[in-house]
């Protein structure tokens, strides 16, 4: 890859400095955007080592490689987060909650900031707090700007034109930014810093302001002004408990669990306040095609926390996660105070961990283990595997079984969107003169069964599946041919289990625990134990029905009343002469029974 990749020139001249990297298609899109300490050995790395198949796929499409120097990784973080929030990147791990939360909005890039209550965030240069644990929360909280603070919740152009200000200021809920004269824009702007210390949960800092005008107002008669303070001072008491962006105290606590096999992933985060669980938050990837580990929890909580201000007193998670000391220095910036990252492994912490963690299995398994989604994703992983062109969703699998020639059986077994439909197995007795010819009776069985299903205009399966190699695929392809069927085929081997394909000199090898080796193996292996069922009942009859026939008076309508009366040979054998002869007449019931106990049959 290093001599060929156009942009391996490019990535030996990236900067040796922190900063965030942009990987673009040929149209100038960007695909992909990532943060590093050290530039250019990061971007180099793309080059030089093993890279799961998403940024495979990333790679080959990348046609420029963009570079933004930062003074830290910290800001290098920070950017990251920002560029990916703004361009979507198809090939980063983006991150979308399972449900929609309220957030407080505060307008902060107007002139006169209004606080209204929103579910979407937004790169609008404005600010956004929480989300709330509920609509409830975020109602009360709305509530309280509205009748405690004096910023503004109108939706109303601000250009002071307006000849009087509406209720709220007359309640002193508001300092009337509308009308020309009734406020200046630092003492709004010194509300705005109110709310703002507020919806962070920077409830210490804010305390003592708010009781220093509360006792300002009331040593100038201010009776009302010092009132709402009163009540807005004993609000914050019923927050501390309740609000989402808490910060104080020893109870806040986020705790997070992950699961992911390669390809889909899940986390769920449980939130504590107070020292208990008031919510929990699910996250879902699919195909985003990369393992749980600590570059995919760096990239989860860069965006978790720079979306949601609510950064708590400490974070636990189940392991270190990429770049765990800029990750924890990004979450002192966002909380404007030291937050503890832990990995906890022993005692209540550890226990509580594992909680996070079942609910992120337990998350994965309902989202992507339904039996019809794992039908798609392995239909998917088929056809990618063996070029078929289209999802895999029916697959017919046949096998042989006979001993030394006799009694040839062909198998015939359904899978279909991850179930074994066993009322739809078929076995094909294949026609005498073969001998003991595998590639002749799957040739025959083959035919057989597409010349009919094609005639009927039945419904065709997406994949043939033969137990054999190379001689018996070609056998099977002839077939389809002749019957007039087009459809995918492939061949297992048992020796070494190699897929044998079409047109395609060297067979394919799969990992042993290759969910597509693993799944054909399953359907090559119900063929072959349905096969071997049917040869020894076809076998067995044969055998039975020679002994009887053998018999002087006794022929295939007699041996068949025979082995419809009493089931087998071992039942005739053990009928008397009299039940004998109720069934096939005294001359050959007598003959019989000497044949079967003096073995004589022609005495």
């Amino acid at each position: 890859m290093e001599s060929e990749h156009p942009l391996l020139d490019r990535a030996r001249q990236a900067p040796e400095a922190p900063g965030v990297y942009r990987f673009t298609d040929a149209k100038g899109k960007v695909l992909y955007v990532g943060k590093a300490k050290h530039l250019r050995r990061r971007v180099l790395s793309y080059f030089s080592r093993q890279l799961e198949p998403r940024l495979v796929g990333m790679l080959a499409r990348a046609r420029g490689l963009e570079f933004v120097v930062t003074a830290t990784e910290v800001e290098a973080l920070i950017l990251e987060n920002r560029l990916i929030k703004r361009f979507r990147p198809r090939f980063n791990v983006l991150l979308r909650d399972d449900k929609t939360y309220p957030y407080l909005k505060l307008t902060t890039g107007e002139a006169w900031p209004r606080a209204l209550l929103t579910r979407r965030v937004l790169d609008d240069g404005h600010s956004y707090f929480g989300p709330y644990l509920g609509q409830g929360m975020a109602a009360r909280v709305m509530e309280l700007i509205r009748t405690r603070t004096q910023v503004r919740t109108c939706t109303i152009e601000i250009d002071g034109s307006l000849p009087r200000p509406c209720l709220y200021h007359d309640m002193g809920a508001c300092l009337g930014p509308c009308v020309a004269g009734l406020t200046t824009p630092e003492a709004y702007a010194a509300a705005v810093e109110e709310v703002t210390l507020l919806l962070e949960g920077r409830h210490q800092e804010l305390r003592p302001r708010l009781e220093a005008q509360m006792w300002r107002a009331a040593e100038t008669d201010e009776f009302e002004r010092a009132a709402r303070y009163r009540d807005l001072l004993r609000a914050l008491d019923g927050l501390a408990l309740g609000q989402n962006v808490e910060i104080a105290g020893s109870g806040s606590v986020d705790v997070v669990g992950m699961e992911g096999d390669g390809v889909d992933a899940s986390v769920a985060v449980l939130i504590y306040r107070d020292g208990k669980l008031v919510d929990k938050r699910e996250f879902h990837w699919e195909g985003v095609g990369t393992h749980t580990d600590g570059a995919f929890l760096a990239a989860f909580l860069g965006q978790f926390y720079e979306a949601n201000p609510a950064v708590p007193a400490r974070v636990e998670v189940p392991l270190a996660p990429e770049g765990a000391d800029a990750i924890a220095e990004f979450l002192r910036r966002q909380r404007g105070a030291p937050t503890r990252l832990v990995v906890p492994r022993r005692g209540r912490r550890a226990r509580v961990l594992e909680l996070a963690r079942d609910n992120a299995r337990e998350a994965f398994r309902l989202r992507f283990r339904h039996p019809r989604r794992d039908a798609e994703r392995v239909g998917a992983a088929i056809a990618a595997a063996l070029g078929t062109g289209r999802a895999v969703q029916r697959i017919e699998c046949f096998d042989i079984s006979h001993l030394q020639g006799e009694a040839q059986v062909a198998s015939l077994v359904v899978w279909e969107r991850s179930t074994l439909r066993k009322g739809e197995y078929r076995s094909f007795n294949v026609r005498s003169g073969l001998g003991a010819d595998d590639p002749g009776a799957i040739a025959e069985a083959v035919e057989r069964r597409y010349r009919r299903r094609v005639a009927e205009g039945a419904a065709l399966p997406d994949l043939v599946l033969i137990d054999g190699g190379r001689t018996q695929l070609d056998a099977a392809l002839r077939a389809l041919a002749a019957a007039g069927c087009q459809v995918a085929a492939a061949g297992l081997a048992k020796r070494l289990e190699e897929v044998v394909l079409p047109g395609r000199a060297r067979p394919l090898v799969l990992e042993a625990n290759d969910p597509v080796r693993l799944l054909l193996q399953r359907v090559r292996d119900e063929a072959h134990r349905f096969a071997v069922t049917r040869h020894r009942r076809r076998r067995g009859a044969r055998r039975l029905a020679t002994q009887l026939l053998a018999v002087p008076g006794i022929g295939p309508q007699r041996a068949r009343r025979l082995l419809l009366e009493f089931g087998s040979l071992d039942g005739v054998r053990a009928a008397g002469r009299d039940a004998l002869a109720a069934t096939v007449g005294g001359a050959a019931a007598a003959a019989l029974f000497r044949a079967l106990h003096d073995g004589a049959p022609g005495e």
